[in-house]
C-alpha cells in the first residue's frame, strides 16, 4: 500500500502489496515494512466501493496464498505487529500516534489477509501458512502452532490492557474484529464446529488465564457504547494528497472492518445507528456471544460460558467459589442501564437472555430492581412490532417475559407499576395503564398475531405459560387488558367451532367415498382444546387468587357469558368450568337483584360488592399454574447458528462475499 495510494483502485497495482505477495522473502527488519505500513486512501462511501475493496485485496491475498509457502511473508508480517505491540500501551500513554497507526495498519492488514484465508482453505492449511519460514521451499517451523497462539493472545492482551482513547479506539476495535475472524471458521462448515484450532487455543494454553478480563472488557465495551471518535481526533487527518491508507479505509484510525460495517454492503443489511455510532460496542458484544456460545471442549467446559454464568455484582463482597476460577465482578447497574438502552438489537437480547437464565447473580439483581419498567417495555415493544422482527428475536423476548414471570414477587410488582401514554400501542389510547396489564396486552396480541399468521405452537405455548405464571397476581386489570382476554377466549371458542364443524362435514363425506384421504382434524381438534383449556385455566386462576382485585374481568366476563355456556359440559372442560359458572351466576344473579338499565360504574360497584360478599370456600381450589423455561437438550443447535447470523447480519458479513458462505447460519433477517 504505502503513502502513494490513494484509491481503492490503485491497490491491485500498488508496489508495496505486489512486494508483499510476491516470490520475495522479506525480513523481518527490513525498512519496507515502514513503508507498507503507512498507507491511505480515500474512504469507500457505498457498496460498489466495498465490492472493488474485497476484490482487490482478495487479488493480493491469492497471489499470497500461492507465494508464502516459500517467502515466509505472511508470518514476517505478523511477527512485526507483535514486535510493535510491546509497546502499545506506552504510546497510548505517550499519544505516540505513528506507532499505533502503523500498528492499526499492520492488524488491518494480517485481517484481511486472515479473511480471505479462512474462505479459501480448511483451517489445517491456513495453520501452516501462520508457519512458513523464508528458507527453502514449505519449510516450516518445528514449534509451528505457536506464531497462531502468540497472535491470539496478543489481539486479547490488547483489548484487555490498551486504554480506550481516541488514538487507540481504531485498533481496540480492530484486535476484537479479528478475532471474530479468526473465529469465523463456523461459517463455512454446514456442521457445528466441535473442535477447531482457534478453539484449542482460546481454551487451553496461554490465552486461558485471560477468559475473566476479556469477558469483563467487552461486557464493559458494551455497557459504555463509546462513541468513534469524530474526524479531527484520530491519528492523522486525511491529507490533500490522500496520504495515510488509515483514514481512508477506517475515519481516521477506525478500523478496516469498521468502515466496511457501518456502511453496508452487498448481501447484507445496513448496518444499524447503533453499529454506526459505537460499532466497539456492537463488535464487543457479537465476539463476547461468540465466545460464549463455542462448543464445550472434550474434557473441559467452555471458560468463557463460565465467567458469563458466575461473575457478581461490584457491590457483592461474598466470596468467589474455588470451583471457578474465571469469575469476576462488574458493576451491575451500569450493565442493566446499558440492557435497557440497547433492547433493539437481537444481540443485546440475547445477551439479556442468557444472563437471566445462566447468572443467578444478575438475575436476583434484574428481580429486585424498583424499577422493571425500563427493562420490560423495550422486551413489549419487540414482542408488539413483531411483523418487523425476526422470529429469533422475537423467541428471544418472549423467553426473558418467561424467565422474569417464573418468580412472584415480579408477578406482584408489575401491577403497581402505572405507565402513562404509552404512544408505540396503536390499537387504543393507552394515557395510563399498569405494566402488568401492559404486558397482558401485548402477550395476547402476539398469541392472536401467531393464530392468522405464523401458527407457531412452541410461541403460542410460551406466551399462554408466562399468562398463566402470572394469573394468581393479576391486580386491577385495566378495562381493556380484561376486554382482550375474553375476547382472545372468543376467539378460540370461534375456532373450535369452526374445526369441530370441518371435521363433522369431513366425516360424512367420507361415507360416500373411500379413496379421498382425510385431513387430521382431531389433531388440530385437540389443539385448539389444549389451548382453550389453558385460557380457562388463567380466567379461573384469576377468579380463585384475586377476584376482589379485577373487578374490570368479572365484568368483561359478564358481558360476554355466552361464550362459556358451550363449555359447561363439555368433558374436557368440565371441571375447571365450575368455578367460572359460579361466578356467572353469582353475580348475574345480583345484577338482576339490581334492576335493569344500569350503568357501567353501577355494575362494577355491584360487582365490587359481591367480591366481598362471595364466600371463598365455594371456589373449587386447582393446583397453582407454575411453568418454568427449560432449556433445550442440545441448545448448542439453536444458538450457535442463531449467533453467527447475528454476526453475519450484523457486521461481519458487510465483508464476506455472501457467495463463500456454506449456509451455516440460519435466516435471521
Amino acid at each position: 500500500m504505502g503513502a502513494n495510494s490513494s484509491s481503492i483502485n490503485d491497490l491491485s497495482e500498488n508496489e508495496y502489496l505486489k512486494r508483499l505477495s510476491g516470490t520475495e522473502s522479506i525480513s523481518e527488519n527490513d525498512p519496507f515494512w515502514n513503508q507498507l505500513l503507512s498507507f491511505s486512501f480515500t474512504t469507500p462511501t457505498n457498496s460498489a466501493e466495498l465490492k472493488l475493496l474485497e476484490e482487490a485485496t482478495i487479488s493480493v491475498c491469492k497471489s499470497l496464498v500461492e507465494n508464502n509457502p516459500r517467502t515466509g511473508n505472511l508470518g514476517a508480517l505478523i511477527k512485526v505487529f507483535l514486535s510493535r505491540t510491546k509497546e502499545l500501551k506506552i504510546s497510548a500513554e505517550c499519544q505516540n500516534h505513528l506507532f499505533i497507526w502503523q500498528a492499526h495498519n499492520a492488524l488491518f492488514l494480517i485481517s484481511c489477509l486472515l479473511k480471505v484465508f479462512i474462505c479459501q482453505m480448511p483451517e489445517e492449511e491456513m495453520q501452516l501458512h501462520f508457519t512458513y519460514e523464508e528458507k527453502s521451499p514449505v519449510t516450516y517451523q518445528a514449534d509451528s502452532e505457536d506464531l497462531i497462539e502468540e497472535l491470539l493472545c496478543c489481539l486479547i492482551k490488547l483489548i484487555i490492557d490498551i486504554p480506550l482513547l481516541d488514538i487507540t479506539y481504531g485498533i481496540s476495535l480492530e484486535a476484537v474484529s479479528t478475532l471474530v475472524i479468526f473465529l469465523s471458521c463456523q461459517l463455512f462448515h454446514k456442521e457445528i464446529l466441535r473442535q477447531s484450532i482457534s478453539h484449542k487455543y482460546l481454551m487451553h494454553g496461554r490465552c486461558l488465564p485471560y477468559t475473566s478480563r476479556l469477558v469483563k472488557t467487552l461486557l464493559y465495551n458494551f455497557i459504555r457504547q463509546e462513541k468513534r471518535p469524530p474526524p479531527g481526533t484520530h491519528v492523522f487527518e486525511q491529507q490533500s494528497d490522500g496520504g495515510g491508507l488509515l483514514y481512508g479505509l477506517a475515519s481516521g484510525v477506525a478500523t478496516g472492518l469498521w468502515t466496511v460495517f457501518t456502511l453496508g454492503g452487498v448481501g447484507s443489511k445496513p448496518a444499524s445507528h447503533q453499529e454506526q455510532s459505537s460499532p466497539l460496542a456492537s463488535q464487543s458484544l457479537l465476539l463476547l456471544l461468540v465466545l460464549a456460545n463455542l462448543t464445550d471442549a472434550p474434557d473441559t467446559p467452555n471458560p468463557y460460558r463460565q465467567a458469563i454464568m458466575s461473575f457478581k455484582n461490584t457491590q457483592d463482597s461474598t466470596a468467589f467459589p474455588s470451583s471457578n476460577p474465571h469469575a469476576f465482578q462488574i458493576n451491575f447497574n451500569s450493565l442493566y442501564t446499558a440492557l435497557c438502552e440497547q433492547q433493539k438489537s437481537d444481540q443485546a437480547t440475547l445477551l439479556l437472555y442468557m444472563l437471566l437464565h445462566q447468572n443467578s447473580n444478575v438475575r436476583t439483581y434484574m428481580l429486585a430492581r424498583t424499577d422493571m419498567e425500563n427493562l420490560v417495555v423495550p422486551i413489549l415493544e419487540i414482542l408488539y412490532h413483531v411483523e418487523e422482527r425476526n422470529s429469533h428475536h422475537v423467541y428471544m423476548a418472549l423467553i426473558i417475559l418467561l424467565i422474569l414471570t417464573e418468580d412472584d414477587g415480579f408477578n406482584r410488582s408489575i401491577h403497581e407499576v402505572i405507565l402513562k401514554n404509552i404512544t408505540w400501542y396503536s390499537e387504543r389510547v393507552l394515557t395510563e395503564i399498569s405494566l402488568g396489564s401492559l404486558l397482558i396486552l401485548v402477550v395476547i396480541r402476539t398469541i392472536q398475531y401467531n393464530m392468522t399468521r405464523t401458527r407457531d405452537k412452541y410461541l403460542h405455548t410460551n406466551c399462554l405459560a408466562a399468562l398463566a405464571n402470572m394469573s394468581a397476581q393479576f391486580r386491577s386489570l385495566h378495562q381493556y387488558a380484561a376486554q382482550r382476554i375474553i375476547s382472545l377466549f372468543s376467539l378460540l371458542s370461534k375456532k373450535h367451532n369452526k374445526v369441530l364443524e370441518q371435521a363433522t362435514q369431513s366425516l360424512r363425506g367420507s361415507l360416500s367415498s373411500d379413496d379421498v384421504p382425510l385431513p387430521d382434524y382431531a389433531q388440530d381438534l385437540n389443539v385448539i382444546e389444549e389451548v382453550i383449556r389453558m385460557m380457562l385455566e388463567i380466567i379461573n386462576s384469576c377468579l380463585t387468587n384475586s377476584l376482589h382485585h379485577n373487578p374490570n374481568l368479572v365484568y368483561a366476563l359478564l358481558y360476554k357469558r355466552d361464550l362459556f355456556e358451550q363449555f359447561r359440559t363439555h368433558p374436557s372442560f368440565q371441571d375447571i368450568m365450575q368455578n367460572i359458572d359460579l361466578v356467572i351466576t353469582f353475580f348475574s344473579s345480583r345484577l338482576q337483584q339490581a334492576g335493569a338499565e344500569l350503568s357501567v360504574e353501577r355494575v362494577l360497584e355491584i360487582i365490587k360488592q359481591g367480591a366481598v360478599a362471595l364466600p371463598k370456600d365455594r371456589l373449587r381450589k386447582f393446583p397453582e399454574l407454575k411453568f418454568k423455561y427449560v432449556e433445550e437438550e442440545q441448545p448448542e443447535e439453536f444458538f450457535i447458528p442463531y449467533v453467527w447470523s447475528l454476526v453475519y447480519n450484523s457486521a461481519v458479513a458487510l465483508y464476506w462475499n455472501p457467495q463463500d458462505i456454506q449456509l451455516f447460519t440460519m435466516d435471521s433477517g
